[in-house]
Order: C-alpha cells, then structure tokens, then sequence
C-alpha cells in the first residue's frame, strides 16, 4: 500500500483551507459527504429550523435541487478559498438566502457547530484512520472563518467549545415538530434515490441505524432493533477496513462530480444556485468553476 500524507507539516493555523480541503477531498470523502448531510439532517430536530425548512417547501417541493445547491455551494470556499471571486460569491448567496428569513444568531451557530462536531465524530467512529489534532484544528479554524463571513456571533475557539455547544443546544431544543419531521422524511426519501430501488427498505433501516436516541425520538421515528444497529455499524467499519488497505486517493473526489447531483448536468452559475426571494432578477452568464490545484 502507497500512502501519502498529504498534510503532514502543514500549519492549521495559516493552512487550514488546504488542511480541510485535502480532508474533504482526498482523505475522508465519502466519510465527510455522508457526515456533513447527516449534520444537516439533524439540524431539522430543532423545530424553529425543521419547521422553518418546512415553510420554503424547498425541502419538499425540491428536495434534490435544494441537496444539490447546497452541497455546490459549500464546496466552492472549500476548493477555491474563501478570498477567491468565486468563495465569495458563494458566501455571498448563501448569506443573500438567509438573509431572506428571521433566523437567530443562536440557531446559525448550532448548524455550524454541526459541521465542526459531527464529521470528527463520524471519522472518529467509522473512518479508516482518526483524525489528527492538526487537522481537527485546521476544521475548527475553517468553520470560524465561515462563520465569521456569514456574520454569525459568539463563534467557539475550540472543538471542544463546538461540541459542548452542540450538545447543550440538542439537549435543550430537540422536539418533534410535523413540519420538521416532513422535511426529515423528504430528505429520507432523496437518500434512498441514490441507490437501486429494491434497497430502499435497507437504506431506510440503515439511516435510522446510525441516528441516535434524542434525533429519533425529536422525529418520532421506529427504534430501529439491536441487530440492525449491529449490522449497520459492523459494515461501516469493515468499510473502513478495506478503505485503509487501499492505496492513497490520487485523484480529488468532488461534490460537483458525484452522481448524486443531478440538478445541473451542463454545469452550474454560482449565482443562480439556491432560493430567490419572489421576483428577484438574476443576469449572471453561465460559468461552472474549476477546482483549484492546491
């Protein structure tokens, strides 16, 4: 087995982007596709952000768009840097869609502290090897930048502060909401598109599987039964087994590329993705970005 370390030496105080990148990208990229939505989906157990959700009818309505742009629109900062035209651009309409709605300074920084909290987790649970202390920096150092760039206050300096947070936030807040648990089952049903149909009642189980108790109870969703849980943990860790005898990645697997995203086969204009507040005129020319090299 060749393995390269791609960010052995790297600084995460003044390297992060790349740290995270090369995390995203090369190192964990399933395992970070699948945490970060997971980190998401358990947002909408807060009810002021479900039933919020609910109300759009993105999440229902369109559903795969609303994956997609989202998915699009985190990754360009990630592969460009956040001083880029186009990671700004981005920002840029990720804050224009918020702006739109009466969100709370409180809620904002509990969905960023999701993406701090809940990848390390997942990695350090399921992934082929745990994550460094330079590189859960270099996260924690990434998400703060982004926070800082959609004005959120109050932002935790540590993983540590991230998760107590989270923690706290979910333990105070999670309750089950109708709207809520509509936009959960919507974004259940989008997930199960991704494989062949005949396994839509094994990917069902499987994602109840890997919730845990307070997320199924805010949903009211089944228990899932010992022998499910057991199953579905045994192979997301023989996967990580394999992954870890597999040579290092050589090519970057990005968002834009997976076939999940569907919503743009002839690529996309970063300042049309997302939601518009009605009758909001947008004349951008047709531009799909490019990664950035390093």
């Amino acid at each position: 087995m060749y393995t390269i370390d791609r960010n052995l030496g790297l600084d995460p105080d003044t390297e992060f982007e790349l740290i995270y990148r090369n995390l995203t990208t090369f190192e964990f990229p399933w395992d970070m596709n699948q945490a970060l939505s997971f980190a998401l989906f358990r947002t909408y157990a807060v009810p002021s952000i479900g039933r919020l959700l609910d109300d759009t009818g993105e999440f229902t309505g369109r559903v795969q768009k609303r994956y997609d742009d989202t998915g699009l629109l985190l990754e360009v900062p990630l592969l460009e840097g956040f001083s880029s035209p186009n990671g700004r651009a981005a920002v840029r309409r990720i804050n224009q869609m918020h702006h739109m709605y009466d969100i709370s300074n409180d809620d904002m920084l509990y969905v960023l502290a999701t993406f701090v909290v809940v990848p390390k987790r997942w990695i350090d649970d399921f992934g082929w090897r745990r994550m460094t202390h330079e590189e859960v920096l270099a996260s924690v150092r990434y998400y703060r930048t982004l926070g800082k760039h959609m004005a959120i206050t109050g932002i935790p300096d540590t993983y540590e502060q991230f998760a107590r947070l989270m923690d706290e936030y979910e333990a105070k807040h999670f309750a089950y909401d109708a709207g809520a648990r509509r936009v959960a089952d919507s974004t259940m049903r989008l997930m199960q598109t991704f494989y062949p149909k005949p396994l839509a009642p094994a990917i069902d189980i499987f994602s109840r599987s890997v919730m845990d108790e307070p997320l199924l109870a805010a949903f009211h969703y089944r228990r899932p039964g010992r022998i499910a849980r057991a199953a579905s943990v045994a192979g997301l860790r023989a996967r990580a087994r394999v992954v870890a005898a597999l040579p290092s990645r050589r090519k970057p697997r990005l968002v834009r590329d997976m076939p999940r995203i569907r919503s743009y086969p002839n690529g996309f204009d970063i300042e049309k993705l997302g939601t518009f507040a009605p009758g909001c005129p947008v004349h951008h020319t047709a531009e799909k970005p490019v990664a950035s090299a390093g």
